[in-house]
């Protein structure tokens, strides 16, 4: 399974996602200028089978960039709950079929618990050609679990509040969500060595 021919002399950066939202939000978060950022080839299923987000982003970056031979970047993410002692975590996307659905167990779980706080935590690798990750970070986003969905959002997004935000992560706007939210902090932290690594300084 290989990509198009490259139609410019920019380094080929493939995000390790089939959503074109979750790429769109990473190359602007990169503000990944002089490179050329694809999404991964259509119909490619990675099994998550890593115990943390690091080894999941690990696993997905070096998948696609062994498929493709393009340098590829992953991230993993999770909700943890301090009240439910860190769940959904690791298992977010598996913990219900819809997004509606995990919303609803999760707040159904926390019930009237006064302790509502949590962390996005976001995971993100970097992995060259032959599929070796070279790079690793990660980024966190403290806030609280509302009782009901404020704003429309994927995910946990409509029910996790963000102090400093003053508001949903789903009511974040792009400059918010780069400034403070997980994956944002993730891709700040991981733009200098993947700039340096793909020769754009």
């Amino acid at each position: 399974m290989s990509l198009p021919p490259r139609r410019s002399s920019a380094p080929v950066l493939v995000i390790a996602s089939g959503n074109p939202h979750k790429v769109a939000e990473i190359t602007a978060m990169l503000e990944a200028a002089g490179l050329e950022v694809r999404q991964q080839p259509k119909g490619l299923e990675i099994e998550e089978t890593g115990s943390t987000y690091a080894e999941n982003a690990s696993l997905k970056a070096s998948t696609v960039a062994g498929l493709t031979g393009c340098w590829s970047l992953a991230d993993d993410s999770g909700l943890e709950v301090d009240a439910l002692d860190g769940r959904p975590g690791l298992y977010s996307a598996r913990y219900a079929p819809t997004d509606h659905e995990r919303i609803h167990r999760l707040l159904q779980e926390l019930g009237d618990s006064l302790y509502r706080g949590g962390t996005f935590v976001s995971a993100m690798a970097l992995a060259d050609p032959s599929g070796a990750v070279v790079l690793e970070s990660e980024g966190l986003c403290r806030g609280r679990i509302l009782r009901e969905p404020s704003g429309h959002g994927g995910g946990f997004d409509p029910i996790f509040h963000v102090r400093e935000a003053g508001c949903s992560y789903a009511e974040m706007g792009e400059h918010l969500r780069s400034r403070l939210g997980s994956r944002g902090k993730a891709a700040r932290a991981m733009a200098p060595g993947l700039k340096r690594l793909l020769g754009l300084v």
